[in-house]
């Protein structure tokens, strides 16, 4: 079997301990205060150009907000179906739904039994992770990766990450030699791998993987024996020439990829909560559908994305401008940075820009990183993310979220830009006074 083998929890004893929480919750709440703190400060007092001009601007959220306008169907109203239990890994009508959208054109159609539907893309990501990990064993994932990861897939399985970074440290590519040098040491020193996990688009450079390089992943991980996790949460949300590529479609064996997707991205749905998990492996398949009785959707929610589902011309129409809307958004948001100096790595999908601030460092490595994104919440009030948060082979990247109103992205970076000049003229000034 290549499902896990965690045992139930009544049949784990835990010693008495100081604290009241257990050793797994207690893991769960050590995660990145400082840059949650970032989150809510900027939304809790959100900059007004007239009533709260210094107020704050957060680019560090990936919400996409620029299709909000576009769900114009009126509320739903309620049912008596919709107040009933429906199945816990997914209504069967969703489900078909689901399957219509996520075949791929020319592929063999989606079966939806081989659908699990939970409470969003990171629930799902969970429930993968628990049903091929038991605590201790490890998923490689290739850097730099998106930063819920580490909860995502460990918060609850128990699971490690054994991180596998580029040879070079400005390297922005899948970086296939790297996952399988990883996975090669992994085996050497003993180490229990059961997957590979990465962000197809990638999460946080907006790369669209090229086919060539996805089929290899796939190819490099069979060697190895173990099973591919592909987070196509931005699939439908490329903007750039390169046309995006299920990992599943290109692999030799499709019942080792198991891929999640959810409606917090391409149709700006974060709030609903509504992810999916495509496996057809039955064992993965089967305990998927037992962990999903933890993280259910709500089958009035269920109900209101059957039918956002339903008229596949008018889902075509609103990818497609959702396309046309990110793509302009990267492109201002690119601009401002161009005439600014700062240096980026040019993005084809998603919502945000991997921007290199390293020029501005005040002092070496990750806590000059981390000095900096303090200075840059501090004086100018724009939240972004550090690249320590994505495990950036080198400090000082960027994550610069640009998927919102286009006056806020605008203000953002040129405060974010003007902060950057000031500091580059004094260092200037400064090099000049030494010599």
């Amino acid at each position: 079997s290549q499902v896990s083998r965690q045992a139930p929890a009544s049949q784990v004893s835990r010693q008495a301990a100081a604290s009241s929480v257990s050793r797994q919750a207690a893991r769960l709440v050590v995660g990145s205060p400082a840059i949650a703190e970032a989150h809510f400060r900027a939304e809790a007092l959100p900059y007004h150009p007239r009533l709260r001009p210094d107020g704050w601007l957060n680019l560090g959220t990936a919400e996409n907000r620029l299709v909000q306008d576009l769900h114009t169907e009126p509320p739903r109203p309620l049912t008596a179906r919709d107040t009933r239990y429906a199945p816990l890994y997914g209504t069967p009508e969703l489900r078909a739904h689901l399957a219509r959208h996520l075949t791929a054109p020319g592929e063999r159609p989606v079966d939806p039994e081989d659908l699990v539907v939970v409470a969003g893309a990171t629930a799902a990501l969970d429930v993968v992770a628990t049903v091929l990990c038991d605590p201790g064993e490890a998923i490689v994932v290739p850097t730099p990766c998106y930063g819920a990861f580490d909860t995502d897939l460990g918060g609850r399985s128990g699971a490690r990450l054994l991180l596998a970074p580029p040879d070079d440290e400005d390297g922005h590519g899948l970086s296939v030699r790297a996952v399988d040098r990883t996975l090669a040491e992994a085996r050497r020193d003993g180490v229990e791998v059961r997957a590979v996990a990465l962000a197809s688009p990638g999460n946080p450079t907006g790369e669209v993987h090229p086919p060539a390089r996805l089929r290899e992943l796939a190819e490099v991980a069979a060697h190895h024996g173990v099973d591919v996790v592909a987070d196509e949460i931005y699939a439908g949300s490329v903007f750039g020439p390169r046309p995006f590529t299920g990992l599943r479609t290109v692999a030799a064996d499709p019942a080792r990829v198991h891929t999640v997707w959810g409606f917090a991205k391409d149709f700006g749905l974060p709030g609903f909560k509504a992810g999916v998990l495509h496996t057809t492996d039955p064992e993965t398949r089967a305990a998927a559908r037992a962990l999903a009785y933890f993280a259910p959707v709500s089958t009035h929610t269920q109900a209101h994305l059957t039918a956002l589902l339903a008229d596949p011309a008018r889902v075509r129409a609103f990818l497609a401008e959702n396309r046309r809307r990110l793509g302009a958004s990267y492109a201002r948001a690119a601009a401002l940075l161009d005439a600014f100096g700062i240096p980026y790595a040019p993005a084809q999908a998603g919502c945000s820009i991997w921007a290199d601030l390293g020029a501005h460092l005040p002092g070496p490595g990750f806590a000059g990183e981390r000095a900096l994104w303090r200075e840059i919440l501090d004086r100018t009030h724009v939240s972004i993310l550090p690249g320590e948060a994505f495990h950036a082979p080198r400090p000082g990247w960027f994550r610069v979220c640009h998927s919102l109103d286009a006056a806020l992205v605008a203000e953002a970076l040129t405060r974010l830009g003007r902060l950057l000049s000031e500091k580059a003229e004094k260092a200037e000034k400064a090099e000049k006074a030494e010599k």
